[in-house]
């Protein structure tokens, strides 16, 4: 597969992208009854995600391309079915290659909708 399937792609589900850490990203979000969401990122061009961090944990696993992640200088190289948990309170950035699909799934409210009132 070249891309997620469409319904998990709905345009109901898009992510607000202006609010993201790195910049022309795809990506669509699924919310949990405790808070909790699954994203599922594609990477259309070579992007490099901003530092931060989060209040609760989050967990990666690459579909298809590269997702490096960055802990303390540290580079931690993602292919297609590798995965990843970052800690609660770890600063992480990271880099893609373009075309990389990935599934994060976070331990709280991490993104918002295109459309706020959903």
């Amino acid at each position: 597969m070249k891309d997620f399937p469409d319904f998990m792609r709905n345009p109901a589900n898009k992510v607000d992208s202006k609010s993201q850490y790195t910049p022309d990203i795809e990506g669509y979000v699924f919310d949990g009854a405790d808070e909790s969401q699954m994203a599922f990122w594609t990477y259309k061009q070579t992007a490099k995600s901003k530092e931060h961090s989060h209040e609760y944990e989050e967990y990666i696993v690459v579909v298809q391309g590269q997702y490096t992640i960055i802990i303390d200088d540290n580079r931690i190289p993602l292919n297609r079915g590798d995965e990843y948990l970052i800690p609660k309170g770890v600063a992480h950035g990271g880099e893609a290659i373009a075309g990389t699909r990935a599934i994060y799934a976070f331990g709280g409210k991490r993104t918002k909708r295109e459309n706020i009132n959903q």
